[in-house]
């Protein structure tokens, strides 16, 4: 049975960045070797909620949250956690969780054809990449269909952006390739997709300045502040963040990696006007997202 509708009225922040990383019948979202190097990256353990486990945190805290796995098989060769049992299970708590899918641009057509379905029957909100564990650069053409479609329905596509702890520590980052996820890499899919709502996920690390740069000259470009606590963001972004950019960056932790109870403990003590503090925590993703009113 699905849960009601999320009141946007009631919900004190929206996180635009959870993880999916265990399915129903115990599938992990990565292989053992990545998913261990990513707990010591983020010194997190194995702790692994369902996507269950994910809502009723969210809940009692009183915020959303935007929930994906990782569509990586072509790179990895390791299964995905099926989209539609994240978006199933994100219609059950509807209240508090909106699902994003993940589709791996190198299925071509299929990607394309998955997509339109995933958002037309399955109620998806919007799309994860992550260019470095999916082993492709943002402006490879053969990712634009997927794109196009994407664009066409009118959601958002959520870009890794930055280093990322997963393969760290890996001999060979277990075969990931950080120059895939530099955010210059994606201002091409921004001028070729004028339309498409854009998030570059991260403080960006170690292209910070690049992200921002395309963040402001790019008008669907945002930012989500996840997999850092907020006491290491770079005082640039920190300054964007309360000016410039203040309508066009979003609230993400990385849970479970991250907490929001982490993030928003050290978000407090941030430099971060009154006025810009709900927009980065809320109303940005509102609008962002299609739950109030572009105007509103």
């Amino acid at each position: 049975m699905n849960a009601p509708k999320m009141n946007v009225d009631e919900v004190v922040a929206i996180d635009v960045h959870t993880h999916a990383e265990i399915s129903r019948d115990g599938h992990s979202s990565l292989s053992p070797a990545l998913m261990e190097a990513s707990a010591k990256y983020f010194k997190a353990g194995h702790r692994q909620p369902t996507v269950a486990e994910t809502a009723a945190y969210y809940r009692e805290r009183k915020m959303a949250a935007v929930i994906f796995t990782v569509d990586a098989e072509h790179a990895t060769g390791h299964p995905r956690i099926s989209n539609e049992e994240v978006a199933a299970s994100c219609a059950e708590h509807a209240d508090v969780l909106i699902p994003f899918a993940s589709v791996d641009p190198w299925k071509g057509r299929a990607a394309v054809r998955e997509a339109r379905r995933l958002v037309e029957e399955h109620g998806v909100r919007g799309f994860k990449f992550h260019p470095s564990l999916q082993g492709f650069s943002p402006d490879d053409r053969m990712a634009y269909p997927l794109y196009e479609v994407i664009e066409e329905l009118g959601v958002p596509a959520l870009f890794h952006s930055g280093q990322t702890g997963i393969g760290a520590g890996v001999p060979g980052g277990g075969g990931i390739r950080l120059k895939y996820s530099n955010p210059m890499l994606v201002d091409d899919v921004a001028v070729d997709f004028p339309h498409l709502r854009i998030v570059l996920a991260h403080p960006s690390f170690p292209w910070q300045d690049e992200a921002l740069a395309v963040a402001t000259h790019k008008p669907f470009v945002h930012i989500d502040l996840s997999g850092w606590s907020p006491k290491y963001f770079p005082p640039q972004l920190v300054r964007y963040a309360n000016t410039l950019l203040q309508d066009k960056v979003l609230f993400g932790s990385d849970h479970p990696v991250i907490t929001p109870d982490r993030w928003l403990a050290d978000f407090a003590r941030l430099d971060i006007s009154d006025e810009v503090r709900p927009k980065i925590l809320k109303h940005n993703a509102a609008r962002l997202l299609g739950l109030v009113k572009e105007d509103a």
